[in-house]
């Protein structure tokens, strides 16, 4: 694949992903995030891959970058998912540490 192939495959792929994100209310942006962590680890399996297979130093440091910008997005959005998920519980089922008054004071 030539360099102006990849360009052009990436620059269509960032303006297709832009008009699909930019058409999503604001209100389902954290679910829709959350409920696609799959994709972050194919990102970060595809970034390995990458960075296995580069000759160069050039290819090797954008590879290194990739693969800790796709493990960075992967782990922030389980986190994301965490928190959300947390918001849903009951205060019972959270532990409820000081969540009560304490007996005798």
């Amino acid at each position: 694949m030539t360099g102006i192939v990849a360009l052009y495959i990436f620059m269509l792929a960032a303006f297709t992903g832009y008009e699909v994100i930019a058409r999503v209310p604001v209100i389902l942006h954290t679910p829709l995030m959350s409920g696609s962590n799959f994709v972050h680890g194919i990102v970060l399996v595809g970034a390995m891959v990458a960075l296995g297979s580069a000759a160069t130093p050039l290819e090797k440091s954008i590879g290194f970058i990739g693969v800790l910008l796709a493990a960075g997005n992967a782990v922030g959005g389980y986190a994301v998912t965490e928190r959300m998920l947390e918001m849903f519980k009951s205060s019972g089922a959270r532990g409820g540490k000081g969540s009560g008054a304490k007996a005798g004071h």
